[in-house]
Order: structure tokens, then sequence, then C-alpha cells
């Protein structure tokens, strides 16, 4: 499945879910068919999830909320590997994404 607009895409490929564009949707609701998305492939039975983050250029505040959100579902399923492979390419996900290792200690961070 795929969710995308004139800005952004996201989509999932087998265990992987890739975010690319800017995302600056106004509030929760509006990330609500992304969170749907996401959430349905977490609880699908995968020893491992995967972000792919390296092509979303920029996530608002109400976006890192929604990431907070699943980083914390995933730890919840107790032996579900969150991998989440972000680039210092873009400033604020070398800031950012680091943050989601408070909320689930056992989160992969892959920043290149």
């Amino acid at each position: 499945m795929e969710i995308s607009d004139e800005n952004f895409r996201v989509w999932a490929e087998k265990n992987e879910v890739y975010f690319d564009g800017v995302f600056r949707l106004a509030g929760p609701d509006a990330y609500a068919p992304i969170y749907s998305l996401i959430s349905g492939l977490l609880h699908e039975g995968h020893k491992q999830v995967t972000f792919n983050l390296t092509g979303l250029e920029f996530l608002n505040s109400s976006g890192i909320n929604l990431l907070a959100k699943l980083t914390i579902e995933a730890r919840k399923m107790g032996d579900l590997l969150l991998v989440v492979k972000g680039t210092s390419q873009y400033p604020w996900q070398a800031k950012s994404l680091p943050n989601l290792k408070k909320l689930h200690p056992l989160v992969d961070l892959r920043l290149a």
C-alpha cells in the first residue's frame, strides 16, 4: 500500500517502510492513515521492521510524534526488532532520531 500527495510518499515493501519527501501534515488526524498503514505492518508477525527515512527531507512535530507512537508500539510487541535508517544529510534526523532510543532502547538506529 502507498500513501502520497504532491510533497511526500510513504509505502511498504515486505517488512520495510519508506518515507520520502516533505511531511507537513496538519496534526495527528492527518497522519492517521500513515499510522494505520505502519501499525498494520508492525502487527503482521515480522521479526524485524525497518523504517527507511533516508529520503525524508522534513518531518514536522506531528510527524515526529507519529514516529514516537510507532516506536512505543514496537516496544510493546517485545520480540520485534525495529530498525530506523536515517541520514545525516538532513540535520533534523541527526538531532531527532536518537530520541527514539529513549522510547525504546533496543531500536537499531543507523544514521549514514
